[in-house]
């Protein structure tokens, strides 16, 4: 019998076991089915599969944990009533683009999953897309951050929830300049999320009036030493060091400027796109006072709490982050789409599921009500914070004080600047 993490089951299927969680995380390139739902006899079986770093530099920040997230969904969603069956299935892309990209293929068409979330690699989530084009599925990117998703390499089979490049830029760098921090220099790792997050915050740093001095891109996922990088920023004489890399990088690149003293020598640090979980790890008297932005805290409103307290029995101990609250929302607006069209229509056809997907207005307990645009983007108000000084945190996974709330229309790029070349103007 497998032991069950703490929390009681819902109806509408098991809690996630500690040995389901752990062959996600130690997982040769493809797992089995996680976890099944429902029971209606003759119904097709919807499967959801959760493609992602689950061993990797990014396991907390998503793996395992969207993997919960994911089953929270279906688990809310409660398909047994609905008479629809859902699976879900995990994998591990290993950081690469062909694995990625094989694994959907052999998902697709060797064991018929209708949907791909998750993907937080921009080079693998652009691998994963043009899979799902090809075979009428969908691939709902969740973690994932480059613009150009849903920009210049955007297509139909190609859903983006949660925050991108533009969306991190907007919020942080106009903010910062007007705050004084005029002169910049940016590390980044040399894959797509690196170069679209840097490329998009230096456009913003310029056009509220700053200057970009310099510019370092070093190999992933093989860095560890960031100590020449830093050298670099300090000589150039910039006065705020942008860090445009995630989760296990932006950890050893905080903790490393910390120890290089680069806040005593007046240079400001900031993270452009920085969860939760990075906090956490590196700790309070390293990041306090860093502004950042996500568009879910665990504590933003009573929604966000009663979310929180569903799906940590599940992951005690990971609070959620907005990419695991992106997994969440995804999966569960893909499900209503699925309840909408019927599922044999939605295992038929991806396009006819995003058409739905499309009408339909999202609303969740992680990002409230929002909407899918007609160029995959999914928009919803987004928020700066800043992190909190140890002596004003009240305990574990309390680190945010709002600054501000962006609204939904005005955090995202605006279709018309994207360059999508499937969306007619």
């Amino acid at each position: 019998m497998e032991e069950k993490l703490s929390g009681a089951a819902t109806p509408a299927g098991p809690a996630l076991s500690r040995r389901a969680l752990l062959a996600a995380a130690i997982a040769t390139p493809l797992t089995g089915v996680i976890a099944r739902y429902g029971n209606a006899q003759g119904a097709p079986t919807i499967r959801i599969g959760v493609l992602a770093d689950m061993s990797g530099a990014y396991r907390d920040t998503g793996g395992p944990t969207s993997l919960a997230c994911a089953q929270q969904a279906v688990e809310d969603f409660r398909p047994a009533e609905r008479g629809i069956n859902v699976e879900i299935l995990a994998a591990d892309h290993q950081q690469k683009a062909d694995v990625g990209a094989a694994l959907a293929r052999r998902w697709y068409d060797l064991d018929d999953v209708d949907v791909i979330v998750e993907v937080n690699n921009s080079a693998v989530a652009l691998a994963v897309g043009n899979v799902a084009h090809d075979k009428n599925k969908i691939h709902l990117n969740t973690g994932a951050v480059s613009s150009d998703l849903t920009g210049r390499h955007c297509n139909p089979s190609l859903l983006h929830w949660t925050s991108d490049s533009w969306m991190c830029a907007n919020a942080i760098a106009p903010h910062l300049v007007r705050d004084g921090g005029k002169d910049w220099y940016f590390i980044a790792p040399d894959y797509a999320f690196g170069h679209s997050l840097q490329r998009d915050t230096a456009r913003m740093v310029e056009q509220a009036g700053g200057k970009v001095l310099g510019r370092t891109f070093y190999p992933f996922p093989s860095t560890t030493d960031y100590s020449s990088y830093l050298l670099q920023a300090v000589r150039s004489g910039a006065k705020v060091l942008g860090f445009a890399n995630g989760a296990g990088d932006l950890q050893n690149s905080l903790k490393q400027a910390h120890e290089f003293g680069l806040h005593q020598r007046g240079i400001r640090i900031t993270s452009l796109v920085t969860f939760i979980t990075d906090i956490h790890s590196v700790g309070l008297e390293i990041t306090q006072d860093l502004v950042l932005t996500e568009s879910f805290y665990w504590d933003l409103n009573d929604r966000t709490r009663a979310f929180t307290r569903r799906v940590l029995p599940k992951t005690p101990r990971n609070y959620p982050n907005q990419e695991h609250a992106a997994t969440y929302s995804g999966v569960l607006h893909y499900l209503k789409a699925v309840a909408e069209i019927g599922p044999a229509k939605a295992k038929a056809s991806g396009q006819d599921t995003i058409a739905a997907m499309k009408r339909l207005p999202t609303d969740d307990d992680c990002f409230g009500a929002g909407r899918l645009r007609e160029d995959g983007r999914k928009i919803n108000a987004t928020h700066l914070f800043s992190v909190k000084k140890p002596s004003e945190s009240k305990g574990a996974w309390d680190y945010y004080k709002l600054i501000s709330t962006i609204p939904a229309e005005e955090a995202f790029r605006p279709v018309a600047e994207g360059g999508c070349p499937f969306i007619q103007r």
